[in-house]
């Protein structure tokens, strides 16, 4: 009976741990074009619509560009939050980093970070070479990290 209270004890002790921290569950990184992010309600005289998704570009007046869809689990809201992207783009080997603003209720919320204009080589067929993404708090600690395999060289 000790022994399972002892187990219950530290799941339970897991779970808090775990609850107080943010989490990405998906990161996707993809190419979109203008077009893709059209609504009818836009031809209707409405601005864009986001499909319950914040969009955060570079170039706020460019759509077409490289994306990272990123859906964030947070149980407390996130206020004066940001987004670093630091990645590795086709055309150059030294890392530029993007910083995108966040604010969210708690819970769950999706997420398009987009590298528009100037900031991405603008051919639909280029891939980052390697990508590392953090949501900072406002006091600067990590919430979520992740990052491509080739970020980070493997020891040898």
């Amino acid at each position: 009976m000790r022994r399972l209270f002892a187990l219950a004890l530290l799941l339970s002790s897991l779970v808090t741990v775990r609850a107080a921290g943010a989490e990405f569950t998906l990161v996707r990184p993809q190419w979109r074009d203008a077009d893709s992010f059209d609504r009818i309600s836009e031809y209707l005289g409405g601005g864009e619509n986001s499909g319950g998704q914040n969009i955060l570009r570079t170039q706020l007046n460019l759509r077409a560009g490289f994306y990272f869809l990123v859906r964030v689990s947070h149980p407390a809201a996130l206020a004066d939050a940001k987004f670093v992207l630091n990645i590795i783009r086709p055309d150059s080997p030294e890392p530029k980093t993007f910083t995108f603003p966040v604010t969210a209720p708690a819970g769950g919320a999706a997420f398009q970070l987009g590298l528009t204009g100037a900031d991405w080589p603008g051919e639909k067929k280029a891939h980052p070479v390697a990508w590392k993404l953090a949501l900072l708090a406002a006091d600067g600690h990590v919430l979520a990290e992740q990052k491509s395999f080739l970020w980070e060289k493997p020891a040898k």
